[in-house]
């Protein structure tokens, strides 16, 4: 899962950011969120087509444009320079693009973590020492390469012991294919093209760093309560249908945009640890695994210089929890988790 980090936050896009992040990205009571294909964000254009989104902008007096962005990165770009008042993202991806560009940004809804969404695959090899020496083809500085790092390091490697190659998220799938001799780190759904491929071998995925990548709807933190409470509330109910009576329909949805038959779909749902009850990704998002997993993101983030050239710690950005607790900077907090509006769903409140 995820995607490039062509670095878009450069000096041009900050200045940008100066004029664009102090309103919303839309008039008054117009707002955008802006979501790109992953298994564990689908539901979005099936709240989309089913009214939902509609529902609860009603509710509270406002418009909504969700929008599918094709590219991912692109997706957040867009949101870093003020186009979206929200976008789906991995924790690493938003503290990386927008909190790093000086976007106040905080996770609303904690949608699920991966938990097999992503992994490495090779050919000839059945394991990741034999990676050793291997081009590897994936999505530089993205989560494809932190699990990367990840694996290595539970190997007893490192990343001298490879070349990472940056390939485009578009490409990954025909590159592996098309290569006798080929590896690579990759998401859903171009994992289970890969790993269909003729002696494919999926070595290591993300299940073996459980609730490491994150998947996200992320709000800029000054945006108008309403629109939070309204995505949080079609999210939701988009989550019970999914769980309920319209589960066959909203499922044969997803599959047919994703390209994907009902059964790929479905076996992409398992390796997607799903938080389908509100209670359950608030309590979640209160834990301590937030913080602990941040920690790892901020300090590999840091390390392939991710925070930018004046960045002389991982403590460069303040990343708030839950509870009130900052690592980093707490002059310079830049990424929010905040358990509020999944409670507030929990407990009927929206």
């Amino acid at each position: 899962m995820k995607k490039n980090k062509n670095r878009l936050i450069n000096k041009v896009c900050q200045s940008l950011l100066v004029l664009s992040v102090s309103g919303s990205a839309m008039a008054a009571d117009k707002f955008a969120l802006a979501w790109s294909h992953y298994t564990g964000w689908e539901p979005w254009g099936y709240a989309v087509d089913k009214g939902i989104v509609k529902k609860w902008a009603d509710k509270y007096g406002i418009e909504i444009d969700v929008r599918l962005i094709n590219d991912y990165i692109e997706s957040i770009n867009l949101y870093t320079a003020g186009e979206f008042d929200a976008v789906t993202a991995t924790n690493m991806d938003a503290l990386t693009i927008p909190a790093v560009g000086g976007v106040d940004t905080q996770a609303v809804i904690v949608g699920d973590y991966s938990n097999g969404n992503d992994g490495i695959v090779i050919k000839g090899g059945k394991s990741v020492k034999a990676l050793k020496g291997q081009d590897i083809n994936l999505v530089e500085f993205s989560v494809s390469h932190y699990m990367l790092a990840r694996a290595l390091d539970k190997n007893g490697m490192s990343e001298r012991d490879v070349r990472v190659v940056n390939t485009s998220d578009a490409d990954i799938a025909s590159a592996f294919i098309s290569n006798s001799k080929a590896a690579v780190v990759t998401w859903n759904p171009p994992l289970q093209q890969v790993r269909n491929a003729k002696g494919a071998q999926l070595i290591f995925d993300s299940s073996q760093i459980p609730g490491e990548i994150l998947d996200i709807t992320f709000v800029k933190t000054a945006t108008d309560e309403r629109f939070k409470k309204a995505i949080t509330g079609a999210w939701y109910e988009t989550m019970a249908m999914m769980k309920g009576d319209g589960q066959k329909e909203s499922i044969e949805f997803m599959a047919n945009a994703t390209g994907a038959t009902v059964p790929e779909f479905k076996a992409q749902l398992k390796t997607t640890a799903m938080f389908y009850d509100a209670q359950e990704a608030a309590q979640y998002t209160a834990s301590s695994s937030i913080k602990e997993t941040m920690e790892y993101v901020r300090a590999f983030s840091f390390d392939k210089g991710l925070f930018g050239a004046t960045a002389a710690s991982p403590d460069f950005v303040g990343i708030e929890l839950n509870n009130g607790e900052v690592l980093g900077d707490k002059r310079n907090i830049k990424l929010r988790f905040t358990s509020q509006y999944m409670q507030m769903a929990s407990d009927g409140k929206l």
